[in-house]
């Protein structure tokens, strides 16, 4: 007879299609968490939310807090000057223009330093220099940007295509945190920037992590899929077949 589907003959598929289940079944759910996190950081809204030390939400080495995005924080230090970069493609009341940023040295001279935009203005030729000294601000923290496809055609100037931490450190002589403010005081001189003059965000980012959540599912199917036909092809042996196999083979 054809063995059955719980012969020993067949533990070993068993076990391998159990472990490929679990993982990419783990994997579908893991990137679809992922999805929801974009989902629920773009949903809330903490910009009216008490501003908090800056120390106490990240510091100059960690990762950015995803669900500390639009956060008002609080920061002291020197500004960098000579580190003043200018962001296009900025809209304010419908014109075209550009953020002026300029990196804090946040604690003091020569420490990691956070870039800052000031404000807006919209031609680079009349935007006031750059501020010196000390400082003392609050402003809304923001993720760097980093757009696929947008590539900076200039890149021994100081104005940049997004703010980019990559590309603002090429600007200072000291390290950058992993992030940006926008400071909720304009500069004299500039427009008070905004968030809703951030670029459009890439929708594409969390659908992405969905549908790769969706890939690893039907990879969970087509292990099935294989495991079943296997179990097909050992079960369904022929009775010729099997009356060979179980003879017993005669005496010479």
């Amino acid at each position: 007879m054809p063995p059955k589907i719980w012969s020993p003959r067949l533990w070993g598929a068993h076990l391998l299609t159990l472990v490929l289940l679990v993982g990419t079944i783990g994997l579908g759910l893991w990137q679809i968490g992922v999805w929801r996190d974009h989902r629920d950081a773009k949903a809330q809204d903490a910009t009216t939310a008490a501003p908090k030390p800056l120390s106490a939400v990240m510091g100059p080495d960690d990762p950015f807090p995803g669900l500390m995005t639009g956060h008002p924080v609080e920061l002291s230090g020197d500004w960098v000057p000579g580190g003043t970069v200018y962001v296009s493609g900025r809209e304010h009341a419908g014109a075209k223009g550009y953020w002026v940023v300029t990196p804090v040295a946040v604690g003091g001279p020569g420490k990691p330093a956070m870039p800052v935009v000031r404000g807006w203005v919209a031609h680079v030729a009349d935007a006031p220099a750059p501020p010196t000294g000390g400082v003392q601000l609050t402003g809304w923290l923001q993720p760097p940007e980093g757009a696929e496809g947008v590539s900076d055609d200039n890149p021994s100037d100081d104005v940049l295509p997004q703010l980019r931490i990559a590309d603002v450190i090429q600007h200072v002589d000291q390290d950058l945190y992993g992030a940006y403010v926008v400071d909720r005081e304009p500069a004299a001189g500039l427009q008070r920037a905004s968030l809703e003059q951030l670029p459009d965000a890439g929708t594409l980012t969390g659908l992405r992590n969905f549908l790769y959540g969706l890939e690893w599912w039907v990879f969970a199917g087509f292990v099935v899929y294989i495991w079943w036909r296997h179990i097909q092809e050992v079960t369904g042996a022929t009775p010729e077949n099997d009356a060979q196999e179980d003879a017993v083979p005669s005496a010479p």
